[in-house]
């Protein structure tokens, strides 16, 4: 571990944890892994073998760490998260950080007041595709932004502690939040559970934006084949990334008038380059800056608490059958 590094604990060496764990040790800032499991100190032995594994939480919060990594199960966040800011430690949680918007809430509060680090793991907008992407609508070069949908699909990983909205959806609620620069005033869901009784294993989440804009996100678990995909339809360009694919491509399409009469203008679809970089390394690195330099990182908790915002509006609707739901403007603040 080189000096002056930051020292993190990751809590949580499961699916989605090794990967956590990996980044960190790499990095050279791994001080600890803490799972409850045997497995999972397993596998925290076999990807960092050095570094020293725990069965509880307390070993990480009574250590010298300056950070705690959260990649536990979905329904426990909120209470580590809690426990770790009140120990006075950097956090970084995965996504959701809480099962409701007020839990969000109050865990921003209490980072602010305890002027900590609150990291939210949406990775997607670590992406360097999706920062591209965001340089390219900031500088004009799609137009104005009139739709954005983006369809995140596959066979399994089906859960059963949280439905297809909460576990998919985030990450593409977070990227469009980020595209668009503002949160949508309406949203609405509908979808359907055929695996376990009342857990969605597929959704449609329709967000309305002031400006007009729109947005649609399309998850499931029960799909024939992997899809990751995000559209943006400009004015004046296109764009559609593939994840599964790693292809940014940007069409010079539109429509314009003719005597009265809409246009489609059909052009090729040019390749956009961007940076070879693993977009989880430039989260955790990101954490790691954040802890040294005390500025807020990109998914702060507060981009976060929208996230949440707009989960549990769908969340609403979804249980309603698809009936809107309007969301409060005042008091969201924009980036």
């Amino acid at each position: 571990m080189t000096e002056n590094q930051p020292k993190v604990a990751v809590i949580g060496c499961g699916y989605w944890g090794k990967n956590l764990v990996r980044n960190f040790n790499q990095l050279g800032a791994l001080a600890m892994v803490v799972d409850a499991t045997e497995a999972g100190r397993a596998k925290a032995r076999e990807l960092a073998p050095d570094v020293p594994i725990a069965e509880d939480i307390e070993a990480a919060l009574t250590s010298d760490v300056q950070g705690v990594v959260v990649a536990t199960p979905a329904e426990t966040h909120y209470a580590l998260v809690k426990r770790a800011l009140q120990a006075n430690k950097d956090v970084f949680v995965e996504k959701p950080m809480a099962l409701t918007y007020e839990q969000g809430r109050e865990l921003v509060l209490l980072a602010r007041a305890r002027e900590r680090i609150l990291l939210v793991g949406h990775v997607l907008e670590y992406h360097p595709a999706i920062i591209k992407l965001l340089d390219m609508i900031a500088s004009g070069d799609l137009g104005k932004v009139r739709y954005i949908y983006s369809n995140r699909l596959s066979l399994g990983k089906i859960r059963r502690e949280e439905n297809i909205l909460w576990s998919f959806a985030p990450h593409d609620i977070a990227v469009i939040l980020r595209l668009t620069g503002g949160m949508p005033f309406q949203v609405s869901a509908t979808g359907g559970a055929y695996v376990q009784p009342n857990i969605a294993d597929v959704t449609v989440t329709n967000l309305l934006f002031d400006n007009g804009a729109r947005a649609h996100i399309f998850v499931s678990w029960l799909h024939p084949f992997k899809e990751q995909r995000l559209v943006v339809i400009g004015s004046k360009k296109m764009a559609s990334f593939d994840d599964v694919s790693k292809k940014l491509v940007l069409y010079d399409q539109r429509v314009e008038w003719d005597r009265g009469q809409p246009v489609p203008i059909k052009g090729a679809g040019d390749i956009v380059s961007y940076p070879d970089a693993e977009p989880l390394r430039q989260e955790c690195q990101a954490f790691l800056n954040a802890i040294t330099t005390r500025q807020r990182p990109v998914t702060h908790g507060e981009s976060g608490l929208r996230v949440l915002r707009v989960l549990q509006a769908a969340q609403r609707s979804l249980v309603t059958n698809g009936e809107p739901v309007r969301l409060p403007m005042e008091g969201v603040e924009l980036w």
